[in-house]
């Protein structure tokens, strides 16, 4: 019986696998370049688009391409009214910009090992850092990230230590989470990539669990400490507001 579980669980996981080949970059795809990207061999990825298709997550167009299918309609339209802000929570975020002098603000999610921005409000200065909504970030890195994990324990933060492309980063990863759980908020510049500077600070639910993380970016000629300074106040107060406000998720 364990060895069903273990093959229907890798028969699903090689299916979503499967459906992250999709993008913007790539909104259709042939059979043989699902093959080559997976690895998998033909047959496999053939049972499995066939699969995906009776299911409506993928369609075949008829000219050798396969394209996301219907299904995924509701679905992309349930997360959207799921994940999508009140206007009063957009409203917080756009005071915030305006009060850091037009810097972007961007609202994190973290999901498994990666932080996924849920909502922006681009800046107005011509030299600005901003993330797509949807769009994953590694966790080992940023003042977002700092923030996240800084409830988690030292095997989570080490785990996700691991994925980063430094040596002995588990330490530094660790003091900095540890330092965010007790400031209250996180300060990074450059982690990811050089010149890029953040601050950020936790949002949490009704039930007082962390639920994400409100954060300023930019370049880091800009995020000196001084400014820094001038920005925490209006930060912290915009994720009390969040946190009061309690609509990460939905509120359904």
């Amino acid at each position: 019986m364990a060895e069903a579980d273990s093959g229907g669980v890798r028969s699903v996981q090689r299916a979503i696998d499967l459906l992250a080949l999709f993008d913007t970059d790539h909104p259709s795809r042939s059979v043989r370049e699902l093959t080559d990207a997976t690895g998998l061999p033909k047959t496999t990825v053939v049972r499995l688009v066939h699969t995906l298709e009776q299911t409506g997550l993928l369609w075949a167009r008829g000219d050798g391409r396969i394209v996301p299918g219907t299904g995924l309609l509701r679905w992309g339209e349930l997360a959207n009214r799921t994940w999508r802000l009140p206007e009063q929570a957009k409203r917080l975020l756009a005071d915030l910009s305006a009060a850091s002098s037009g810097e972007t603000v961007h609202l994190y999610v973290r999901q498994q090992a990666a932080r996924v921005c849920i909502a922006r409000h681009e800046g107005t200065r011509s030299l600005r850092h901003v993330v797509h909504v949807g769009e994953e970030m590694p966790l080992w890195s940023g003042a977002a990230s700092h923030v996240l994990l800084s409830e988690a324990g030292r095997a989570d933060v080490d785990a996700i230590a691991a994925r980063a492309p430094h040596d002995d980063w588990a330490d530094v990863l660790w003091n900095r989470t540890r330092r965010a759980a007790a400031d209250g908020y996180a300060v990074s510049h450059g982690e990811r990539e050089p010149g890029v500077s953040g601050v950020a600070a936790p949002v949490f639910t009704g039930s007082g669990r962390m639920s994400a993380a409100v954060a300023l970016g930019g370049p880091t000629i800009r995020f000196t400490e001084e400014a820094v300074a001038g920005f925490l106040p209006p930060l912290l107060e915009t994720a009390r507001a969040l946190t009061t406000l309690d609509c990460i998720g939905g509120t359904a």
